[in-house]
């Protein structure tokens, strides 16, 4: 099981330079994880800029997966790997929910670059 990082899903929606790189990635929607933090990161970023139809097409695709949510566990694992990890919030509560879960993450954050049970794909 993966879980793709928001940073993934809007190179992907967004047909950006790295969007083959993580095709490959988001083909298997069976084989993914979206973490509800991760729904709202990239809503938000999409409908502030292509607007809300693209926006909501993208969640629509999105929620073909399975989404975990974020709850009282998660929230006290999150702070604690925020801590530890020197992360910001929203990447903590992505971090938590990948080791709670025993998946990897495939991202292009260089916050959780080198963290175990992370594929690292390079912004250049």
């Amino acid at each position: 099981m993966l879980i793709v990082d928001s940073c993934g899903w809007l190179e992907w929606f967004s047909d950006g330079i790295l969007a083959d790189k993580y095709q490959k990635f988001l083909n298997n929607k069976k084989e993914l994880f979206v973490p509800a933090i991760i729904l709202y990161e990239v809503y938000k970023i999409l409908k502030r800029e292509v607007g809300e139809e693209k926006a909501l097409l993208a969640f629509g695709h999105m929620k073909d997966s399975e989404i975990i949510p974020f709850d009282e566990n998660l929230a006290l694992q999150a702070a604690d790997l925020s801590l530890l990890h020197n992360l910001a919030m929203a990447d903590a509560i992505v971090y938590a929910t990948v080791l709670g879960n025993n998946c990897r993450l495939i991202t292009s954050d260089g916050d959780l670059k080198g963290l175990p049970q992370v594929t690292f794909i390079p912004k250049t």
